[in-house]
């Protein structure tokens, strides 16, 4: 399964963010959590494919489910 979201040392101290690029995927949440559509944030981001965020947006769910079904167990 491809990545959508990464963490290098090298790229903001090792803050997650969306493969290929250097935006936080917290940012993205921030942005969604105030009430910006797919679209505002595409606008914002105008240099990334808007189904990259989409991806890494339900990855990032993804991996919270996991780490919440985990921690129940």
């Amino acid at each position: 399964m491809k990545s959508y979201i990464t963490s290098d040392l090298d790229i903001l101290a090792g803050t997650p963010v969306i493969a290929g690029t250097r935006i936080p995927i917290a940012r993205i949440l921030a942005l969604l959590k105030q009430g910006y559509s797919l679209e505002n944030i595409s606008e914002d981001y105008p240099h990334v494919d808007p189904k990259l965020i989409s991806k890494a947006i339900d990855e990032a769910i993804n991996m919270l489910d996991k780490q919440l079904d985990t921690s129940h167990a």
